[in-house]
C-alpha cells in the first residue's frame, strides 16, 4: 500500500531550486513507515526534482547558471511555446527521485537536499510523495 501526500508549492522565479527537506520528512514520518522509500514525483514537464547538496547556496546557483549556459532562453527551438528551454532542462533533470528511508527517517548523505526545480516559473507547482516499506 503505501502512504501518499500531494503538496503545493509556489515558485518566485523562473528558474529557482526550492528545498523539499521538511517536505519529505514530514511524510515519511507521517506515514509511519520505518524501513522503505519515499518516491518524489513532479507532474510537470517545465519542472523536475533531483538530489545534489543543500548546505551551499552557491552550488544551487551554479546548477542554474551552468544549465542557462547550455540550455538558453533564447535559443531557436521548434517548440511554439517560448518555454522549450523549461522542457529541455527539466528533460535533464527528470521527474522523479527515490528516497530510502531507514528508522523512520530520510537516508540522505551528510550535504544532500532534495529540491524541486522549477524551470518556467513562477508558478504554482505540485509535488506529489509516496512512501512505501520496503
Amino acid at each position: 500500500m503505501g502512504h501518499f501526500k500531494e503538496i503545493t508549492l509556489d515558485s518566485r522565479e523562473r528558474a529557482e531550486l526550492i528545498k523539499l527537506d521538511e517536505h519529505v520528512a514530514k511524510a515519511i514520518a507521517d506515514s509511519g513507515v520505518k524501513d522503505g522509500v519515499c518516491h518524489v514525483f513532479v507532474p510537470h514537464t517545465t519542472a523536475g526534482v533531483t538530489i545534489n547538496e543543500g548546505a551551499d547556496p552557491g552550488l544551487v546557483r551554479d546548477i542554474l547558471a551552468r544549465l542557462a549556459q547550455l540550455v538558453p532562453q533564447n535559443a531557436r527551438y521548434a517548440h511554439v511555446e517560448d518555454n522549450a528551454d523549461s522542457h529541455i532542462k527539466a528533460a535533464l533533470v527528470g521527474s522523479s527521485v527515490a528516497v530510502l528511508v531507514r528508522d523512520g527517517a530520510p537516508l540522505l548523505g551528510a550535504w544532500q537536499s532534495v529540491f524541486f526545480c522549477e524551470f518556467d516559473g513562477p508558478r504554482r507547482r505540485r509535488v506529489l510523495l509516496r512512501v512505501a516499506e520496503a
